[in-house]
């Protein structure tokens, strides 16, 4: 098995990435509001911020990250509140349409190439007929200046600073056009897209053709 890229920085991550992220979850929830009961997927869900948020607005949740540091840190943030499993989102041990909505949040960018049509295609699996697809992720088009520029070279650091491996992944999306990109070749329609972050980062709300 791989070593887990974030062993050591699990427990800090939300101090040093929930800044920036708060109130892009927060646009993620505008674009798709929350409904009680509504079962609720997030693929790598890292350590259970967003399924908190979720569970909080009477969602069922579940959540499913590789990392086993990530996983213990949304134990500890959720405890039974969630059904949190260890495993691959490439491969995911849920039945087909299971859920009303399937949430993957700065989670494509990491992945190598020919993994993330894999993922997508398992997104679209498990997703309900009538549910949605939230991605949230970096955004290949123009930024603007400067506030736009400060962002983007704040969260190149934070790629950086995640590892090489990481790195080459993010530049790699990036290069290849992100989520627009991987739609491409997948049976999903875009209904809804807002660009935030200055340019840098793109909330899709994808359904079933």
């Amino acid at each position: 098995m791989n070593a887990d890229p974030y062993a050591k920085s699990a427990k800090k991550y939300d101090i040093f990435v929930e800044r920036f992220a708060t109130a892009i979850r927060q646009i993620g929830m505008h674009v798709y509001p929350p409904r009680e009961g509504m079962r609720v997927l997030d693929v790598g869900c890292g350590t259970g911020t967003n399924l908190n948020l979720y569970h909080r607005s009477g969602c069922r949740v579940f959540g499913i990250d590789a990392s086993p540091a990530m996983l213990e840190e949304a134990k500890n943030k959720l405890g039974n509140q969630a059904e949190l499993r260890l495993g691959s989102a490439s491969d995911m041990p849920y039945p087909d349409e299971s859920f009303d909505l399937v949430i993957g949040m700065l989670t494509l960018h990491e992945m190598r190439r020919k993994i993330r049509p894999q993922v997508m295609n398992e997104m679209a699996r498990v997703l309900k007929r009538d549910g949605r697809i939230l991605l949230i992720d970096y955004h290949p088009g123009s930024i603007r200046f400067p506030k736009g520029w400060m962002y983007k070279a704040l969260i190149y650091l934070i790629e950086i600073a995640a590892g090489r491996a990481h790195f080459r992944n993010f530049r790699d999306f990036l290069a290849n056009n992100g989520i627009p990109g991987l739609m491409k070749s997948l049976k999903l329609t875009l209904e809804k897209v807002e660009i935030i972050s200055e340019g840098n980062v793109g909330v899709y709300l994808l359904c079933a053709e």
